[in-house]
């Protein structure tokens, strides 16, 4: 059995191994394409690992007797690799589409690709071939996590355990895919939809587009790969759901008030981006009139200085939907506490999963 403090280090070599093999592939297209491709693996790099660590102990949960073979455990190491490849994957188009030019601190991928036309001197726009290369790079990892999965599943001796595992990353890549349209398209049509309406939608971006794929998923995927019953995935669900909005609503407030040197994100983005969140619904709520309208006519204003976005966040917190949604964190993630109590499972994983609760609602980055 692996240690869990051991997990990211094994899913890094895993997604190494994978990366080496997949790179022999490319190899015959020459150097450039494989310069291509290598860019994955800075973005394969790092990072919390909360989805692998999830999947892990949704495994464990129903694994706790020790007698787990090797084949087993590369299956369940190969899992957790393939969401972390899916992820990176999410990152690189959400970056394009958001218009963020970071990534935990360093350029984001089309960024990467901009700067090494502009390097090289090529002909045509360096923001359109940045953006179309990293579509291209995001579509490439997309394939390479399914691969992956598809090996984690080859090895699976129960073939009901295996359905059910690629019945759920199915489901979760549709949800978040169709959650991010959703989440675009708020940007776009809110001023169409009333006050209540527009709260609604920020909750079902919440729901499809992050929660699922964040923490309910990879634990529901870990747990399929266990051989969990219908009843015990379902009271996985119950603990990972809530987990997931809680953890959600907590990347919103940091999008809005973290500090750049922890984030990796410049302060105030999800302002200068126009996020339609949660926060932004409640603060909206909350203000009379001439507010709302100030407020709509600086979110999504890419060129906000840092006066006019510190002058968003008091506004924010002054009118009290900072403190809303601290109080909706408290409440998710003590219906998910709730519900990881009654899990029939040990002692070791329970203390785990609320070790990682804590980690992904109480944080700064």
């Amino acid at each position: 059995m692996i240690e869990s403090g051991r997990l990211p280090e094994r899913v890094q070599e895993r997604i190494d191994r994978f990366l080496d093999s997949r790179m022999s592939i490319l190899a015959p297209l020459g150097s450039d394409a494989r310069d291509f491709a290598a860019i994955s693996r800075d973005f394969l790099r790092g990072g919390k690992r909360f989805r692998a660590l999830f999947c892990w102990w949704g495994w464990r949960a129903f694994r706790p007797d020790g007698s787990t073979s090797t084949s087993d455990l590369e299956a369940i190491v190969s899992a957790a690799a393939a969401l972390e490849i899916f992820h990176a994957a999410a990152l690189v188009h959400d970056d394009i589409i958001d218009n963020s030019d970071t990534r935990r601190g360093a350029p984001a991928a089309h960024i990467r690709f901009h700067s090494r036309h502009e390097a090289s001197s090529w002909r045509g726009d360096p923001d359109a071939f940045g953006r179309s290369a990293a579509v291209l790079l995001g579509d490439l990892l997309l394939g390479w996590s399914d691969e992956l999965l598809d090996e984690a599943l080859m090895s699976l001796d129960d073939p009901r355990a295996a359905r059910a595992a690629r019945l759920e990353f199915n489901r979760m890549r549709s949800e978040v895919t169709a959650g991010q349209f959703l989440d675009i398209l708020e940007e776009q049509a809110w001023a169409n939809r009333t006050d209540a309406e527009q709260l609604e939608a920020a909750w079902r971006v919440i729901r499809f587009k992050s929660a699922g794929y964040s923490i309910e998923s990879p634990l529901v995927l870990g747990a399929s790969f266990a051989g969990a019953g219908e009843r015990e995935v379902r009271s996985m669900r119950d603990f990972g759901l809530p987990l997931g909005i809680a953890f959600q609503l907590r990347d919103d407030v940091l999008g809005v008030f973290g500090d750049t040197a922890v984030t990796g994100k410049p302060s105030g983005d999800d302002l200068r981006e126009g996020k339609r969140t949660v926060l932004i619904a409640l603060t909206r709520a909350a203000l009379p009139a001439p507010h709302v309208r100030l407020l709509d006519e600086l979110l999504g204003d890419p060129e906000l200085d840092a006066a006019s976005v510190a002058s968003l966040q008091a506004t924010i917190r002054d009118c009290g939907a900072l403190d809303r949604v601290e109080a909706l964190i408290g409440s998710h993630t003590t219906e998910a506490l709730s519900a990881l109590e009654a899990l029939p499972i040990d002692d070791d994983a329970r203390r785990s999963l609320r070790t990682l609760a804590s980690a992904v609602t109480v944080r700064t980055s």
